[in-house]
């Protein structure tokens, strides 16, 4: 068995015993080991046959009653323990969970009083009227349902872009090392920093592919080689993810390069252009007429050979990025190392993991020069969100916090605040009139219909102390939708309005979405790139964020907080 295999039986214990109403502790126990068996660097049946038990024991996460589970189903093929559960709770109800905001308390009621075990079966309950007079339940309720099971038809099986990309990265230092590597990079939707992608797209160069293929084929974390030949190799990890790999020699890199990278799009327009020039542009290189060839061993030279800049890969979604470089349009785009502070952070005062003094500390030692502490509101009572006697609590702590770090970072007090289902904001204005900066955010009651849920955004806009949108969409890759928003209202109320929008930087979010973001661009709305972090360690999602601001066109001037601290004070005060 693979480690995802064992990661999935793993999952689906924990999964099952929530629908059976077990203690959370056991359930979390399970799902834990899911979790480090897949991030897990080495093969798990290597660590096993070397060291047995005992070696089990030194993978995180795993305690004895695990350890003896994975030496069970790596002997045998089984595990008892979940033979035995399935006998209680049917593992079909395990798919159940999938439909958002659908829990296993639901999930194993439907089963006890309806018989449902499958989608299809909880689809046409709930149509036939079934679910709404059961415990907990109505027609919104039982509504809510036939809404979670048409986003699960709209999935696309894509991967989160922040669980491929640092995983590429370390697929990318394997290749590196190798003897005879000249360069190597990623591809397709991966390099363009979309926010999902599919298979992970290697290219290297290299004057000796059959020996690149061989080695990548032969690294320790590849579960099975899916197709190989003498240029392109197809694996699949322990983890669950699959890679292409093609190697091509260092001369034709740059049109090899350029084309995997895409999009199709944006490749279809650079073949039209080269056609005009009397050339065929291809993975190879440019064929003229005559049959000679133009290689090119960067990018750079396969769009000189256009007439044309190097246009960012970012930006190549034929959008107008083309148009725009033949006119010398490109924008000059957002950088890492334009970002000064993080304007969206939370500590051990909400649902934070850190102090404020903690999380300022690892900002200074980034560089920044201002951040935000924004806690939650106390209508999410589950995170222990700030009353107005809380707030006042925690500006003490603020100033304390002030004087230890110095004139060097500006530390800003603020909340992030929940906008109600009935579109009020969860604390009084005269509370958000004394915050130096306050966020405003959906987070609950996100299926109310479209022209609701819009207005609550832009009644929390057209609050004069609101000056950011928070992850507005409030949607989670790859498996929770975003509210259904009227964004002609939400853009038209933040340019009215002044507030700016938010890209959440964590990539399980990416929201505003890098469409969205470019509209609001166009409409001069500006943009505040932050991490949402809820560790120091979360300040490292930043890269994500400003990935998407890129693919958004966006400059450094569009982004609120790569403004000078004095700046974003004047702004605030405005």
């Amino acid at each position: 068995m693979t480690n995802k295999e064992l990661a999935d039986v793993f999952a689906l214990v924990a999964d099952l015993l929530e629908i059976k109403g077990e203690v959370i502790y056991k359930t979390l126990a399970y799902r834990k080991a899911a979790e480090s068996l897949t991030g897990l660097g080495r093969d798990v049946n290597d660590i096993w046959k070397q060291g047995g038990m005992k070696a089990l024991l030194e993978i995180p996460g795993v305690g004895t009653a695990i350890a003896e589970k994975i030496d069970e189903l790596l002997e045998t093929g089984q595990l008892q323990f979940l033979e035995k559960l399935k006998k209680e709770v049917p593992a079909e109800l395990a798919e159940l969970l999938q439909i958002p905001d659908l829990g296993p308390k639901k999930v194993g009621m439907f089963y006890k009083e309806l018989g449902v075990l499958s989608i299809a079966q909880l689809k046409e309950a709930a149509e036939a009227g079934k679910l709404r007079d059961l415990p907990g339940m109505g027609e919104k309720s039982e509504a809510k349902i036939l809404e979670g099971i048409q986003s699960l038809g709209r999935r696309s099986g894509r991967q989160p872009l922040g669980v491929a990309l640092r995983f590429a990265e370390e697929l990318l230092a394997a290749l590196r090392a190798l003897p005879g590597v000249k360069a190597a990079e990623m591809g397709g939707s991966l390099r363009r920093m979309r926010a999902t992608i599919g298979d992970i797209d290697l290219m290297v160069a290299a004057e000796q592919p059959e020996e690149v293929i061989r080695a990548f084929a032969a690294l320790p974390n590849v579960a099975r080689v899916l197709g190989q030949g003498t240029v392109k190799s197809s694996v699949e990890f322990h983890n669950g993810l699959r890679a292409q790999l093609w190697v091509h020699r260092p001369e034709r890199f740059g049109t090899a390069l350029q084309y995997a990278t895409g999009s199709k799009d944006h490749n279809v327009r650079l073949r039209e252009m080269a056609l005009d020039k009397g050339l065929s542009l291809s993975d190879q290189s440019f064929l003229k007429e005559d049959g000679s060839e133009i290689l090119c061993a960067t990018e750079e030279a396969v769009y000189k050979t256009l007439g044309l800049p190097y246009i960012p890969p970012e930006l190549r979604e034929d959008r107008g990025e083309v148009q725009a470089a033949l006119k010398g349009q490109l924008p000059k785009l957002v950088e890492v190392k334009d970002i000064r502070g993080d304007l969206h952070m939370h500590t051990t005062w909400s649902d934070g993991q850190q102090s404020i003094l903690e999380m300022a500390q690892a900002a200074r030692q980034r560089g920044y020069k201002m951040i935000a502490i924004t806690d939650h509101s106390p209508s999410l009572g589950l995170v222990n969100g700030l009353t107005p006697e809380r707030l006042q609590e925690q500006r003490k702590e603020i100033e304390q916090a002030r004087k230890k770090i110095g004139d060097g970072l500006l530390i800003l007090h603020g909340i992030e605040v929940d906008i109600r289902a009935d579109a009020t904001l969860d604390l009084p204005d005269e509370t958000l009139a004394e915050l130096d900066i306050v966020i405003a955010s959906l987070h609950i009651s996100m299926r109310q219909p479209r022209a609701q849920v819009t207005e609550r955004l832009v009644a929390a806009m057209r609050n004069p102390h609101v000056d950011i949108i928070g992850h507005p969409s409030n949607r989670t890759l790859p498996d929770r939708e975003g509210a259904d928003l009227d964004w002609d209202a939400v853009l038209a109320a933040a340019a009215e309005t002044g507030t700016a929008l938010e890209i959440n930087a964590n990539p399980r979010r990416l929201d505003l979405d890098d469409v969205q973001a470019r509209r609001a661009l166009e409409m001069g709305i500006k943009l505040s790139i932050n991490t949402d972090a809820h560790h120091s360690e979360h300040m490292d999602f930043l890269p994500f964020g400003v990935a998407t601001a890129r693919r958004g066109w966006a400059t450094a001037k569009d982004v609120i907080n790569t403004w000078t601290p004095k700046q974003l004070q004047d702004w605030l005060k405005g």
